[in-house]
């Protein structure tokens, strides 16, 4: 008995956010709040107050948030981190016996029950708080004290005792006695505003030489930066820049022989140059390499580098620590295997050598080097093939010192093995967008995305290529579905990116029967004309425009569907925070013919009213009309315009449509006036 706290009442449980019983860290950035609920409640009738207590690690004050009661046992607080690194929070709870004495005495009021006792009950409350107040707050309290017990008019009393004026101040003074506090501190990884909002490009930089048949190099890849920063991306993200290795090569169409002159696969890493902390010679030197990375910083662009933890037969690593890997009883290495599929010029590391320790040192040390290079940003090929407990220990470490490190997993596997990535500490996630083709399919994913517990701590990343991934919509649906494609990836998720030059190009035939690009530029280097304009290139344009000035599509998290009765159009709308700032994106899935429906606007959500009018401004093609109420009518011609992108504006009066160019735009229907 002596160890229990007989006192103490309040029960706290069901506390969220809280991964895995508060094992892992959610996840916010700076300035973006974090939404904390959880059931208190205790024994009795009497009334229960709460807050959250939070505080940077690094801070020795908690900060406190009054929770609000929202009805059945359940509290909701909120609070905005303000600063990278790692926060923890947790939650108390107490009997307010003021607040509960304030609520019996309206009740024996307005019930006609003589209320003198209690008018003196209320002002023992008050001396007692009137002790441990400040003296001018003593002042007051025990003035409203000595009213209590003298007025002779109940009705002024209760008016008087339940008023706001006393409420706050005995609030503020009043000790909370016999506080519950929640078992468990929970924590929270802060992160800068780039880990929920960014724009990626992926190239080869070998392919960016402007004259053919000549490798590219680091400056040739400086005079990208212009035409990159055009389109309005913010993160370069460069296939590994290091050494290829010469034994098994694989050529073009990843023959598993290759031709003299073949580059080979940059994921084939290491040769005597050097291995993961060295530069392909071709490509420039390591000064090169930093130079090109301050270039890109006076473009607005920040270089993502390929994190992949595999070796070529010809790594230094190989000679120099056999035990990280697996030999066969032939002597021979074992190399990458997805059978059929073989990978003799990759090896993969051994994470269950006893010399482990010496490898996840190493490990950190490649990425310490490329950090003091300028790169604060990491792309981790496949990392669910390497061990969890290797990630979490690097992640955490790196970001001890560099809190704005940031690492995206690229890990198309299964759900459970994704989301444990990112518990652990990825900042963010490639996704299965790339195969959600239909209208429920995508309302579905993104469901699970934004409105279960992986909103907490799994941001994704939409791609809808890459130079591994050629997926059928794309192959089949050309311009249109390209179109379509990069602006849903653009306005689903606040993280996307795409490989270029080959989709802005429309670049999509495939291996027969598989979804992979045919003349891959894993295996050759190619020649492109990066001067080119296409439609896609200024559709990606634009949409990276309209990104950067709307506030709703800074977040994946804010998105509602819209119903349509053809399901080949998806609509949904995304908000700022302050619903200042509204958007509904039309999308045309069928990259081959015209598709027109009713769309119901989802007002409700958006804080509008069911029968109002209003004017939606497509900010892909400049048309504006002028809508009212829930349901309007759109057309999509895929070959014009798959897709709209509106702004949900006030309607001014005698605004129209008539005058404006039909270019690029839908028929005249669209408009229900």
């Amino acid at each position: 008995m002596e160890q229990l706290e007989g006192t103490k009442r309040i029960v706290i449980e069901n506390v969220k956010p809280q991964i895995n019983c508060g094992r892992f860290p959610a996840k916010r950035v700076v300035g973006e709040e974090i939404v904390v609920t959880a059931d208190v409640f205790a024994d009795g009738h009497d009334e229960v107050k709460a807050r959250v207590l939070y505080r940077h690690a690094r801070r020795k004050k908690w900060e406190m948030v009054p929770m609000e009661f929202l009805g059945n046992d359940r509290w909701q607080a909120t609070f905005t981190p303000d600063a990278m690194g790692r926060y923890e929070y947790t939650i108390e709870g107490w009997v307010d016996h003021f607040y509960t004495w304030q609520k019996g005495l309206k009740k024996k009021f307005e019930a006609n029950q003589d209320i003198t006792v209690e008018l003196q009950i209320g002002a023992q409350l008050m001396e007692a708080a009137a002790d441990r107040a400040k003296p001018g707050q003593q002042k007051r309290l025990r003035k409203w004290a000595e009213q209590l017990r003298t007025s002779h008019s109940h009705a002024e009393d209760v008016a008087f005792a339940t008023g706001p004026d006393v409420s706050e101040l005995m609030n503020a003074c009043c000790e909370k006695e016999n506080v519950s506090i929640y078992d468990r501190i929970l924590q929270l990884d802060v992160e800068r505003q780039k880990a929920l909002f960014s724009a990626w490009y992926e190239f080869f930089p070998r392919s960016s030489a402007q004259e053919a048949d000549r490798h590219g190099t680091f400056k040739d890849c400086a005079r990208l930066l212009p035409r990159i920063a055009e389109m309005g991306f913010d993160t370069i993200y460069l296939p590994p820049i290091h050494p290829i290795g010469r034994a098994f090569r694989k050529g073009k169409n990843n023959s598993v022989t290759s031709e003299p002159g073949e580059p080979g696969s940059p994921w084939a890493i290491g040769a005597e140059e050097g291995g993961h902390d060295a530069v392909l010679p071709e490509l420039g030197t390591l000064d090169d390499f930093r130079e090109f990375v301050q270039q890109a910083r006076e473009y607005g662009l920040e270089i993502a580098l390929d994190f992949a933890i595999q070796c070529s037969p010809d790594h230094p690593y190989v000679k120099e620590h056999p035990q990280w890997f697996k030999w066969r009883p032939d002597g021979t290495v074992q190399y990458a295997e997805n059978p059929p599929k073989k990978y003799q010029d990759v090896l993969p590391v051994n994470f269950e050598t006893k010399d482990w320790p010496n490898l996840w040192r190493e490990l950190k040390r490649v990425l310490l080097h490329w950090i003091e290079q300028g790169v604060l940003i990491f792309r981790v090929d496949n990392p669910h093939t390497k061990a969890f407990s290797f990630w979490e220990w690097v992640i955490a470490d790196i970001h001890k010192q560099y809190p704005q490190v940031i690492f995206l997993s690229e890990a198309f596997t299964r759900p459970r093995v994704m989301e444990r990535l990112a518990k652990i500490g990825f900042t963010q996630s490639y996704t299965y967008f790339t195969w959600r083709n239909s209208a429920e399919e995508i309302r579905q994913y993104m469901t699970e995305l934004t409105q279960s517990e992986l909103r907490e701590y799994f941001r994704p990343n939409f791609w809808p290529n890459t130079p591994d991934i050629l997926p059928q919509a794309l192959q089949e649906g050309g311009e249109p579905a390209h179109i379509t494609r990069v602006v849903m990836a653009a306005t689903l998720s606040s993280n996307y990116g795409l490989y270029g030059p080959v989709y802005e190009f429309g670049i999509n035939q495939a291996v027969p029967g598989k979804e992979e690009y045919y003349d891959s530029e894993k295996y050759e280097v190619k020649h492109w004309d990066w001067g080119k304009l296409t439609k896609i290139r200024e559709v990606i344009t634009l949409i990276n425009k309209i990104r950067k000035v709307n506030p709703a599509l800074q977040t994946t998290w804010n998105i509602q569907f819209g119903d349509c009765d053809n399901q080949a159009i998806l609509a949904y709308a995304k908000w700022s925070s302050d619903y200042t700032n509204k958007i509904l994106v039309v999308v045309n899935l069928d990259p081959h013919h015209t598709q027109s429906g009713w769309v119901k606007v989802p007002l409700w959500k958006l804080k509008m009213k069911a029968d109002q009018q209003y004017l939606v401004h497509d900010l892909l093609t400049e048309r504006k009309y002028t809508w009212t109420g829930e349901y309007n009518f759109v057309e999509l011609r895929p070959h014009e315009m798959p897709v709209h992108v509106f702004r949900i504006e006030e309607a001014s009066p005698g605004m129209g449509h008539d005058n404006l160019d039909d270019t690029w735009l839908p028929s005249e229907h669209h408009s229900n006036e």
